[in-house]
């Protein structure tokens, strides 16, 4: 089978990656076309092939400033042409890398992990007042422009599939199309450990600093309670966010893997109170043996029930604190928490994906 791999940038290694590593993983041998690729950001199962960038990759600075150059974000997809044969493109798409011309003779399975959230039902947590003012002005001029092309995009799609059913209601209401629901997984064997540490009195999040994750009313939460809370990430409202903190929060930056995974395993708890269509850090909580509270919505009512979270519906101060005080009361089995991230499992993913294949594919040929 001749594959080619679509991504739409190479700039770090988060969900988005982790799914694109098993795709390199399965097809070790498929060339990969993405928009920008910043070498060394990647691990060598994603680089170890040839790599074909768009323009936009020769501008400097631009992987770090990459989100600024968003409109060009199509013309830039547009740019790529696939010079092998294909009997299979298989894309890992969140904005426009679905959009790349496919050969005629093949087929398009594009593993969507979300419609774009700035343009559709996120875009007031990045356009709204709290956006820099050349941001909210430009997005005026592009966003018709930008939605009309990621529609048209679509025809370019044979197999959609989406990674939860959350995302899956997305797709049908914004693209109007059908398609399938694979669920991502977690890398269990980073977590799992049979002499687990002992709990610590601080809760966690791990999370980007970006609007919709929603760490500024877990701080303000936070504050209010006067619970110990640690926050590991970074990203654009991070001075924001440590000029609300009191006493008790600490922001703890990017750390290693294996950082992360001992936070994980000694936390009380971790804070989950942004809306995600599906959700890698609560699975990881649960492999942790660590119990959730979560915001009840989205991708997480697929992977969390009421034995291993604590929910709360008011997406407000008052709210979470609501489910703080419950969870503070309650006791969680760490037996029963493992065992629902275990149905999250790499492999498992792995089988479906090339079922998915091995059908489309061969009622092609």
């Amino acid at each position: 089978m001749k594959v080619v791999l679509l991504h739409d940038w190479l700039t770090g290694f988060r969900g988005g990656e982790r799914v694109l590593e098993v795709f390199c993983e399965l097809f070790p041998d498929a060339p990969l076309y993405t928009l920008i690729h910043k070498q060394g950001s990647v691990p060598a199962t994603i680089e170890n092939r040839k790599i074909t960038t768009s323009f936009l990759n020769s501008i400097p600075g631009i992987h770090k400033h990459y989100r600024k150059f968003l409109p060009l974000f199509p013309l830039a997809a547009e740019s790529l042409t696939i010079v092998e044969d294909a009997d299979l493109v298989l894309s890992s798409s969140h904005c426009v890398i679905k959009g790349v011309k496919k050969p005629s003779a093949s087929v398009h399975i594009s593993y969507i992990h979300s419609p774009m959230r700035y343009l559709y039902d996120q875009f007031d947590n990045y356009f709204g007042p709290s956006a820099p003012w050349y941001q909210r002005v430009g997005i005026k001029f592009f966003k018709n422009y930008l939605i009309d092309w990621d529609l048209r995009s679509n025809t370019n799609v044979d197999v959609p599939v989406a990674n939860a059913h959350f995302v899956q209601e997305r797709i049908k209401k914004y693209y109007e199309i059908d398609s399938k629901v694979i669920h991502p997984f977690v890398e269990l064997d980073d977590f799992l450990t049979d002499n687990p540490p002992p709990k610590e009195d601080y809760y966690l999040m791990v999370t980007a600093f970006a609007p919709n994750k929603k760490v500024d009313l877990a701080i303000k939460a936070f504050n209010e309670l006067k619970l110990p809370l640690k926050i590991i990430g970074s990203g654009q409202q991070e001075e924001y966010l440590k000029s609300l903190a009191g006493e008790t929060i600490e922001f703890h930056g990017n750390l290693s893997r294996e950082e992360v995974v001992s936070f994980f395993q000694r936390a009380k708890g971790f804070v989950f109170p942004g809306v995600e269509d599906f959700g890698i850090t609560p699975l990881e909580s649960l492999a942790s043996g660590t119990p959730i509270i979560a915001y009840k919505i989205g991708g997480v009512l697929e992977t969390l029930n009421d034995q291993v979270a604590e929910f709360f519906s008011e997406p407000s101060k008052e709210g979470l604190i609501t489910a703080i005080r419950s969870f503070e009361k309650r006791e969680f089995q760490r037996e029963t928490l493992v065992k629902r991230a275990l149905d999250f499992s790499r492999e498992k993913f792995k089988k479906e994906i090339m079922d998915l294949v091995n059908e489309k594919v061969g009622q092609k040929k």
